[in-house]
């Protein structure tokens, strides 16, 4: 399929699109997209025709029609014949929740890898770093996690090298591990990831019991999902961080926001502490009482959308996170876009984020 030839973003920089740019270009491509999922996908057909006016003009990315995520834990939606399936990616679910199931033929998974590679390469540079992975080696081999969990290791481990998990398989932090991929990377930077939790209880607490500190001053840790159980413990971005140079030395830390429904398009924290909008992808917040869209500082509903989505219709998708823009190309870091904070979940929605999900099964 060729709704849109993806090169012409691709060969541009990240976040080097101002908004009036931007706005015109990515409301073609969501225009272009609804259209090419409204006539493969039945499911997706049916529900527009309840919702929307075909006919109704869309100026803008907030006349694109946008869908609850959480109907992909409800229906197969797929804008591809069975046959073209290449890969199907779960969401992370506790037990008894129903998982978002994201249907991925070839086109649509390479761009994914493509866009996240270009993402990436604004954290670690284009080389492939030593990468210590905060987490345990047997998630690979459970399959009520991996979905979760594994998937997302499995991801970003492309960008990383002599990948070595830093606990065992009862979770338990391996000094011996740790030390000897250190010894092997000595004066190196150092990749680290995992989801954010996890990090807290699993490498940071330990760490903090025993009196240690790892001596990982070079490292760049990129963190997601899973704040929920620390804002509960009153840990917010800061204490984190501060956290993570206590324990290691590291001082570089990055956050992400991004979800299965829309891999390869995550948002980045930059150096003030801000979520971005990278040129392939775009928030709105919408009122929760009427869906209308909400001016910059106002908090409401987080829509994403992405130009990713080609073999399922999850180009426009209304989350049930709250957050709020805080500017648009202006942040001191000198990223063009929108930039934006996450408040938390929706009151009642489910448990969703990887670590918050292992924390549940605990």
């Amino acid at each position: 399929m060729s709704v849109l030839d993806p090169s012409r973003w691709l060969d541009r920089e990240p976040y080097s699109m101002k908004a009036a740019e931007k706005s015109g270009a990515l409301t073609e491509v969501m225009r272009n997209l609804t259209e090419w999922h409204r006539d493969h996908c039945a499911e997706y057909s049916r529900i527009l025709d309840l919702v929307s006016d075909r006919a109704a003009a869309v100026d803008g990315l907030e006349d694109v029609p946008f869908i609850p995520v959480r109907l992909f834990k409800e229906l197969d939606l797929l804008s591809i014949e069975r046959g073209q399936v290449f890969k199907t990616m779960t969401s992370s679910g506790t037990s008894g929740q129903q998982v978002s199931r994201i249907y991925l033929d070839k086109e649509t998974a390479a761009l994914q890898s493509k866009i996240l590679a270009r993402l990436m390469a604004e954290v670690l540079g284009k080389k492939r770093l030593p990468m210590l992975v905060i987490d345990s080696p047997s998630v690979l081999r459970n399959r009520n996690a991996f979905s979760a969990r594994g998937a997302g290791i499995l991801g970003f481990s492309f960008f990383g090298q002599d990948v070595t998990y830093a606990l065992d398989d009862e979770m338990n932090l391996d000094i011996p591990a740790i030390e000897a991929f250190l010894e092997r990377h000595p004066d190196q930077p150092i990749f680290l990831f995992g989801f954010t939790f996890m990090i807290w209880q699993h490498f940071y607490a330990p760490l903090k019991a025993m009196g240690r500190r790892l001596p990982i001053d070079g490292g760049i840790l990129l963190h997601g999902g899973g704040w929920k159980k620390l804002q509960d413990q009153a840990v917010g971005n800061v204490e984190f961080r501060a956290a993570m140079t206590e324990c290691a030395g590291i001082r570089r830390v990055v956050n992400y926001y991004g979800m299965v429904e829309q891999t390869g398009s995550i948002f980045l924290e930059c150096e003030e502490g801000h979520l971005h909008a990278p040129i392939y992808a775009d928030v709105i917040i919408r009122d929760p009482k009427d869906f209308r869209t909400l001016e910059v500082g106002k908090t409401g509903l987080i829509e994403v959308m992405s130009l990713i989505p080609r073999s399922y219709p999850g180009h426009a998708l209304l989350t049930e996170d709250i957050g709020r823009i805080d500017g648009e190309d202006d942040c001191p870091c000198g990223r063009h876009g929108k930039y934006f904070s996450v408040a938390g979940r929706v009151a009642k929605a489910e448990v969703r984020g990887c670590s918050d999900t292992y924390e549940a099964n605990s």
